[in-house]
């Protein structure tokens, strides 16, 4: 049975047998494991969104640092989980973009040796944002490692990696979880109805965070619900063009909301670092540049959830047209949106299959179009022209 510390890690036993494997070796617990190299000093955590890429990484870390190997209630445990232990570096980047300067500092404290312990474990959340040089950095740092410290880093995919720095890390490959598996999960652990866990288990196609979301959010799923109403209800350039405008603003009104209050405390906790109240030729040296600096963090944190929210609010969409595909062919398998069932019937009667498969193209291509920072409407807009349904018959 797999340590406490890996419960979060749903539907990922094979991911977990590793990591355990790793540990005992490391700890010396498994001579054959220590032997084998079963642990190594760089380790790269792939998976589609809602795997548990950082899970795992902090599991991981939890159970190389708990002298139970992750028993989950340890204080060495809660400090992991909390980003508070002191032989744990966390790197959670919020912006578009992990920079190197950034990296170079990170790399400073991943020198130095342990405070409680034999092991001192840095972890990269998303390293698939380092810019090229940030990389490098890094790469310099990977191929000449400390005796003790190990790094963790997390991407959606190999290929988000510079190859050098692949090539120098065991990759450990997490899956989407079954809907079963979320499923039941909720229900065990968050005492989610049945019903409704089975429900927003489809929906967030196999993403656990979001279907806990989806569970206990009312507006979350009101929202959900009516983005799913788009897909039969455009017909004009101008419903298309109005629709996407009000999905772009609903995106920016939630990563502003989602971020105000932690930008206000930030503001307030570095103006009484500098001295309240000092403007103009009062304020300290350097207090100008560091308000500069905070608030193109800011900017760059609510741009990224922003895009964040769109992301997501694509996938949906693009699982009704995948309902639709299915409607089309006369499958067997269950939908996505079974309560959405008389309105993917709708749709798909009006296009043809190659119709539908266009859509997800569309979808897909504003996808892509946000991830190399298009702008949002415009992407939105090329989108929802493509989305529309016929105006009489046909394509």
């Amino acid at each position: 049975m797999a340590a406490p510390v890996f419960a979060d890690l749903v539907g990922q036993q094979e991911a977990i047998a590793i990591i355990e494997r790793a540990v005992r070796g490391a700890r010396g617990i498994d001579e054959e494991a220590r032997e084998s190299g079963a642990m190594t000093h760089a380790w790269l955590f792939t998976g589609p969104p809602g795997s548990g890429r950082s899970n795992a990484a902090r599991a991981f870390a939890a159970a190389l640092l708990c002298s139970e190997r992750g028993c989950g209630e340890c204080a060495t445990c809660r400090e992991v989980y909390a980003g508070t232990h002191a032989d744990v570096e966390l790197m959670e980047s919020e912006g578009l973009s992990i920079k190197a300067d950034q990296i170079r500092e990170l790399i400073v404290r991943a020198a130095w040796a342990p405070a409680t312990g034999s092991f001192r474990v840095v972890i990269i959340e998303d390293a698939d944002k380092l810019t090229e040089t940030a990389a490098n950095a890094l790469l310099k740092a990977i191929e000449e490692p400390g005796s003790f410290t190990t790094w963790f880093l997390c991407a959606p995919s190999p290929s988000d990696v510079l190859p050098t720095i692949r090539s120098r890390c065991r990759s450990i490959l997490l899956r989407t979880p079954s809907h079963q598996d979320v499923a039941t999960v909720l229900i065990e652990r968050d005492g989610v109805d049945p019903t409704m866990a089975a429900h927003v288990a489809r929906a967030s196609q196999g993403h656990v965070g979001r279907a806990k979301w989806l569970a206990f959010d009312e507006d979350a799923r009101k929202f959900r619900h009516d983005l799913l109403a788009i897909p039969a209800r455009i017909r004009t350039v101008g419903e298309a063009l109005s629709t996407a405008a009000e999905l772009h603003r609903a995106a920016t009104e939630e990563s502003v909301r989602e971020n105000a209050d932690r930008d206000e405390r930030e503001m307030s906790e570095l103006s009484t670092a500098w001295g309240h109240g000092a403007t103009g030729k009062g304020m300290p040296s350097g207090a100008a540049k560091a308000i500069k600096e905070l608030e193109k963090t800011q900017k760059s944190r609510t741009t990224a959830r922003n895009r964040a929210f769109l992301d997501i609010a694509l996938l949906d969409l693009a699982t009704f047209y995948r309902d639709v595909l299915l409607v089309q062919a006369g499958a067997e398998a269950p939908l996505i949106n079974e309560d959405l069932r008389a309105t993917v019937t709708d749709v798909a009667s009006q296009i043809p299959g190659e119709g539908a498969l266009h859509r997800v193209e569309a979808i897909m291509g504003a996808r892509k179009a946000l991830a190399f920072n298009v702008a949002p409407l415009l992407a939105l807009e090329s989108m929802m022209l493509a989305l529309r349904l016929p105006a009489r018959g046909g394509e």
